[in-house]
């Protein structure tokens, strides 16, 4: 059976984006959670906050394993919940254990590195260390489907920041240009928040983040 993407938006809002997600029902703070796999198994990226729906569209399928871009709470708070229900580990990179140890007591059963594969059905998904957003911020790649999984590090509005403040502006744009932007331009950008875009969206509009600077309108 052929692997498939899908996605799971999260009801619940960022208090940084109310007003963005009131005008657009799925703007950037709607957390996106991702499903990798075919009618048998699969992988969830990004759980978010509400279990029930991911679990609803994964359904008898097994889950093999949750991987959590980063660690921040919105995107973590239902990792273990989903992860439990067929005894899967959780993936997180071992920068953002401080972040995951705020919302749970026990470590990740899998801490990711830059160059780690994980596979599902007949796809395999790359690890790629794309830190800025939060150090151990990762992007999963998986070329057999034409996609990329980028969390929080890169969106179609560019790079994201937490809570309206960039962490490590300069490292989140140094880890889009030299780490995501040599991937195909057809490569879809599969994000934490708000719509896909492509690669070659991002390089025509990457001189343009980077002169807006921390502080500039992104988009």
């Amino acid at each position: 059976m052929e692997a498939r993407v899908e996605r799971v938006w999260s009801p619940q809002v960022d208090n940084q984006f109310v007003e963005a997600a009131e005008a657009d029902e799925h703007a950037l703070g709607e957390a996106n959670a991702w499903v990798v796999g075919d009618d048998e198994e699969v992988i969830v990226i990004d759980p978010g906050e509400d279990a029930d729906s991911v679990l609803e569209l994964v359904g008898e399928r097994e889950i093999l394993a949750v991987i959590c871009t980063h660690g921040h709470a919105s995107h973590i708070s239902a990792a273990v919940e989903v992860a439990d229900r067929d005894e899967a580990p959780v993936a997180l990179h071992r920068s953002d254990r401080l972040l995951w140890r705020s919302v749970y007591k026990e470590l990740p059963e899998i801490e990711m590195a830059d160059g780690g594969l994980f596979d599902v059905a007949d796809v395999q998904l790359e690890v790629i260390h794309t830190g800025g957003h939060t150090p151990g911020s990762v992007s999963l790649y998986c070329a057999d489907l034409g996609v990329v999984f980028t969390g929080d590090a890169l969106t179609a509005n560019g790079p994201v920041p937490h809570e309206g403040l960039f962490a490590d502006f300069p490292g989140q744009l140094n880890a889009i240009g030299e780490r995501l932007l040599d991937l195909p331009p057809q490569t879809r950008v599969l994000p934490g928040h708000g719509e896909e875009s492509t690669i070659g969206d991002a390089v025509k509009q990457f001189d343009d983040w980077v002169a807006a600077g921390p502080s500039g309108e992104l988009g």
